[in-house]
């Protein structure tokens, strides 16, 4: 039996988790290949594409975005025994982080399960982050992609001298830079020097996508 892949698409656009598993789990159960697998993993990140669209219209919010992330990992582990460790190609690199100053990671955490979920690999880096730590950790990954993450608006001096030390350090012009927060906008981003800002991790993660392909 092949999994009905729009179906589970769509009970992951509808959060649904009972159908969720149970789909997943009846079909790891006929013994897939690993490319039904991928296939079945492609199918769930559609879903997420779905949950993204659905929060930018206002119809989900901040915890069914949560949410979402938490469905659409516990929906790979499932996945795991069919698709082994090789869960898809990357589609790239994101070293992410909440600036010096910073203590939240809501909106981070968010942007790193929505990222995950289209298939980049994100080096979270945490919270509070020192302009050091972007630095080192670009030079040791070399990602795609930095993304800074700041809710307060001293946050985004933080970004700022973030952005300069990557600068000093050589490796600016290797990556796109985004920032995402609440205070952050057009002339916060010009001040700042990043490629681009958003104030919704589904928009981010669309960006991202462009940048990448």
């Amino acid at each position: 039996m092949m999994i009905d892949l729009k179906s589970l698409t769509q009970a992951v656009g509808d959060l649904d988790e009972e159908v969720v598993l149970d789909t997943i789990k009846e079909f790891v159960a006929t013994n897939p290949s690993e490319d039904e697998g991928q296939a079945a993993v492609a199918a769930c990140q559609d879903g997420m594409a779905i949950v993204g669209d659905l929060f930018e219209q206002g119809e989900y919010f901040v915890g069914d975005l949560i949410f979402a992330g938490e469905l659409l990992t516990e929906a790979i582990n499932a996945l795991k025994p069919v698709i082994g460790n090789g869960i898809t190609s990357k589609a790239g690199s994101i070293v992410l982080g909440t600036v010096h100053g910073d203590l939240h990671d809501i909106g981070k955490n968010i942007f790193k399960s929505m990222a995950e979920a289209a298939g980049f690999e994100v080096y979270d880096l945490g919270i509070d982050q020192p302009v050091e730590a972007f630095v080192e950790k670009v030079k040791e990954v070399k990602p795609n992609i930095v993304g800074m993450s700041g809710v307060l608006t001293l946050a985004l001096e933080s970004m700022k001298d973030t952005v300069d030390a990557l600068k000093e350090a050589g490796v600016r012009d290797d990556v796109k830079i985004i920032i995402g927060g609440n205070p952050v906008t057009k002339e916060a981003c010009d001040h700042i020097g990043s490629d681009a800002f958003t104030t919704n991790a589904a928009e981010g993660v669309k960006i991202s996508q462009k940048w990448i392909s």
